[in-house]
């Protein structure tokens, strides 16, 4: 079965490539029994991997249990593993079988597995080592033919190295491990995912019609963060599709109401990523704009100064004037530049310096060329970002990717603000 034929089978909607990868991973390790190990942030959806790998597998037949490690209190999760003998504790009035007991033949999927207690991963290792589990209470040990896929959203490396988290434990789980993207890495699947959630809660709660976006909407559900994922958008959609009965065409600004945190500037402006953060990183374009700021009052506060000091040196000698461009030079370096340079390289800073020899020439003749301001005042910060996308299209002859780059956005962030300002050919 192609993968196109998986997502409608198990109701998998999106095209994003990570998503595609995991999907190809889990279709070509269920006919094994090696154990899985599948990662990603909470409600990414990362439950459909184990249904995946368990109905594609020989073991279709016998038991799907699926077990929140999480929800279970540390007192009686080995019970409700492991089961227990009656009387082992206070309340077995009965035997009773565990989970994987329960799922012989079959299989078990251990959400947030993480979040099991030391003494219990001692109990799984033994079972993922030889096949065997002894009951609370008892002190025989009982074969089980159970395939293990577990899930976390947690740095299992660092668990590890906390002491949190069994190494062994962590090496035998993590046989073959899978990764499920954020939604907010997955493009326009976000706009796909919200159509098919405004279609079931239109017929669920029988509304005449399901809700639409309008393009700016669609901006707004492409740009945040999503720190929920999924189950965020479910239930955003699921609020509009009872509260917004009076309006079915949702704007951006209808759109924003439901996403408390959402602060995007309407025209951010591109920056380049610093300290590894920018258009894909942890950086909002509130951030980026006062970034942006910053490096603009800096600059415009240099150049000013370069340029006093110029004017108070007017007859003075080349080498007086050399000295004053070496100590603007250094405070440039102070303030995050390698290197003072005729023209700054910075993607952000349209501006020209006049080079050194020409400075000191023209002050020796008498004859200051005054140097430019870094932006102009009137600049708003939507024209400074089609410049910078100009430049940037420019330097690299068009080559959209290349330009994405240099601007520190996506390929896709970078043809929105093309159709945006009519660049797009």
């Amino acid at each position: 079965m192609d993968l196109q034929g998986i997502k409608q089978r198990f109701g998998i909607i999106g095209n994003n490539e990570a998503l595609d990868r995991a999907l190809d991973i889990a279709v070509q390790v269920a006919p094994t029994d090696i154990s899985v190990l599948v990662i990603g942030e909470s409600g990414v959806g990362k439950e459909h991997i184990p249904n995946i790998i368990h109905q594609l597998s020989a073991r279709k037949h016998g038991k799907y249990i699926a077990v929140n490690c999480g929800a279970i209190p540390e007192g009686t999760i080995d019970s409700e593993l492991f089961g227990h003998e009656k009387g082992s504790f206070t309340g077995a009035n009965e035997m009773r079988k565990g989970y994987f007991e329960e799922a012989d033949h079959g299989t078990i999927f251990l959400d947030e597995v993480a979040e099991l207690p030391l003494s219990t991963q001692v109990r799984l290792l033994r079972v993922l080592e030889s096949k065997e589990f002894i009951k609370v209470g008892s002190s025989k040990a009982q074969k089980t033919d159970v395939r293990v896929v577990a899930a976390t959203n947690v740095n299992m490396a660092k668990a590890v190295r906390e002491g949190r988290f069994r190494e062994d434990l962590y090496y035998r789980l993590n046989t073959v491990q899978i990764n499920m993207p954020p939604l907010r890495d997955r493009g326009n699947d976000i706009i796909l995912l919200f159509r098919k959630f405004a279609q079931q809660y239109a017929e669920k709660y029988e509304m005449p019609s399901k809700i639409v976006l309008r393009d700016n909407a669609q901006h707004v559900l492409l740009n945040y963060r999503w720190p929920g994922n999924i189950r965020q958008l479910r239930n955003v959609v699921e609020q509009m599709s009872i509260i917004e009965q009076d309006n079915r065409e949702i704007t951006a600004e209808v759109m924003a109401k439901y996403l408390t945190d959402y602060n995007e500037d309407p025209h951010p402006v591109l920056i380049p990523a610093q300290n590894g953060m920018g258009a894909q990183g942890n950086a909002d374009f509130s951030t980026e704009r006062e970034l942006l700021y910053k490096v603009l009052f800096d600059m415009r506060n240099d150049i000013a100064e370069l340029k006093k000091q110029i004017r108070d040196l007017v007859g003075g000698n080349a080498k007086t004037v050399h000295h004053a461009m070496d100590e603007q030079a250094v405070i440039m370096q102070d303030d995050g530049f390698d290197e003072y340079q005729p023209a700054i390289n910075h993607p952000q800073i349209m501006t020209h310096v006049p080079p050194k020899q020409d400075i000191s020439h023209n002050v020796m003749s008498h004859n200051v060329i005054d140097t430019e301001e870094v932006v102009d005042d009137n600049l708003s910060l939507a024209e400074l970002e089609l410049i910078n996308i100009k430049k940037a299209l420019e330097k690299y002859k068009g080559k959209r990717k290349a330009a994405a780059q240099e601007l520190g956005i996506s390929e896709r962030t970078l043809y929105r603000k093309l159709k945006e300002y009519n660049l797009a050919k």
